[in-house]
């Protein structure tokens, strides 16, 4: 089973990335349950539990919660049909990214073997766990819908968690590392 470690926003700046999730997946009707706004930040295969949050636990101990910029929007094309904020690939984010990558290879862990290209982003709404699937043409609307709201804004991440593939929001949390304050 595959894992992701994944940035969580602290609670202002995640209700304002909510209000545009909620207007798509209301939009739609495409979940019951909207999933969790994040970022993910790697995926791993199997990991031994122990292992893994002792490596990630040391990594983050220097870490302070820290900003993000997010900046207007992409969209996944078939077979995704994903509609996402973009996160700008600078600053804390990507190096903690790819220490974690870096580290985790090394010492063994099944990850993404290149992520010089990894375009890290917040998924609003996709084909996973949705209710319903939603046609072509509601997608592309959806998608042209958001470009031209051109969204900018400077968002806080306060932890980082191990979360299993599920949608269901009490079982999803494996373990949670909580980032300094600044």
């Amino acid at each position: 089973m595959k894992y992701y470690l994944v940035a969580l926003f602290n609670k202002e700046s995640y209700s304002s990335i909510e209000e545009i999730q909620r207007s798509i997946c209301r939009k739609y009707k495409l979940y019951r349950n909207i999933p969790a706004l994040h970022i993910t930040l790697e995926v791993v295969g199997d990991p031994d539990m122990e292992k893994l949050s002792k490596i990630v636990g040391d990594i983050l101990k220097p870490y302070k919660k820290f900003k993000v910029e997010i900046n207007g929007d992409v969209c996944f094309e078939h077979p995704y049909k994903s509609i996402n904020l973009k996160i700008e690939n600078k600053g804390y984010i990507i190096r903690l990214a790819r220490k974690i990558n870096e580290s985790l290879k090394l010492h063994g862990f099944d990850v993404r073997e290149n992520i010089d290209n990894l375009g890290l982003h917040i998924s609003l709404a996709n084909v996973n766990f949705a209710s319903r699937q939603w046609s072509s043409k509601e997608y592309a609307a959806s998608c042209e819908s958001n470009k031209k709201q051109n969204f900018y804004k400077m968002g806080v991440i306060d932890r980082i968690e191990l979360w299993k593939p599920i949608n269901n929001k009490k079982d999803i949390v494996v373990k949670t590392f909580e980032l300094r304050e600044f």
